[in-house]
């Protein structure tokens, strides 16, 4: 079975659907006002209805208090991924707050911070490994900033878990082979400027992350 890929940061529909149309397995939506990619619930719930239904919308927040998770849950998200702070206690309320599944993000730079992540079995759905921010920066994620994939390898973790992370079409099939990812996300990679996605980068990428034959991909239950 092929990678399966979430193409991330998007504020179009058009985008949206041909993402879809060309593979894609997640869109995400982001909710995190310093992002040039943030959207408003009702554009969120837009990009959400061009999906057809194999393909699932996800709203990335940023601590969110409970009032914004309940809101984001109900604009037809089909999941939520945490990309700050939370501990697993805070992400397994937040999964029993909004009744949808749950992906972690987490920063990684070396080994530790991998297997650091087995801390979150019973609490998330899914994991995504993204790179540290840089120094200063006013964002999480979505700083087209790589790690060193060989950290994650033989990795042995109860839960799925998704490669992402200053990916491109022109290093994701590295990324996979390096990482041994079955699931992989892109923001910036495909972008012409800082929330400006390409069409051309989209459908460049979906085509190079998913021609690798790799392992079985991720299922969220």
């Amino acid at each position: 079975m092929s990678v399966q890929v979430k193409i991330c940061g998007l504020r179009e529909p058009g985008h949206a659907a041909l993402a879809a149309a060309h593979g894609a397995r997640w869109i995400g939506v982001v909710f995190f006002p310093p992002s040039p990619r943030y959207v408003e619930l009702d554009r969120a719930r837009a990009v959400a209805d061009a999906l057809p239904p194999a393909v699932e919308a996800v709203g990335v927040m940023v601590d969110p208090d409970d009032e914004a998770v309940q809101a984001a849950a109900a604009s037809g998200l089909g999941a939520l991924q945490l990309h700050g702070r939370e501990t697993p206690e805070r992400v397994a309320a937040v999964k029993r707050l909004a009744g949808v599944r749950v992906i972690k993000a987490l920063g990684i730079s070396t080994q530790d911070d991998a297997r650091r992540a087995a801390s979150f079995s019973g609490a998330a759905d899914m994991l995504l490994f993204d790179a540290r921010p840089p120094e200063g920066a006013t964002r999480p994620g979505g700083n087209a900033r790589a790690f060193d994939w060989q950290v994650l390898g033989g990795l042995d973790l109860q839960l799925p878990w998704i490669l992402s992370g200053g990916l491109t079409p022109a290093n994701v099939g590295e990324a996979i082979a390096s990482s041994g990812a079955a699931a992989v996300d892109v923001s910036s990679g495909i972008e012409r400027a800082p929330g400006e996605k390409d069409e051309a980068l989209i459908v460049e990428f979906l085509a190079a992350a998913r021609a690798p034959a790799q392992r079985p991909a991720p299922v969220l239950q």
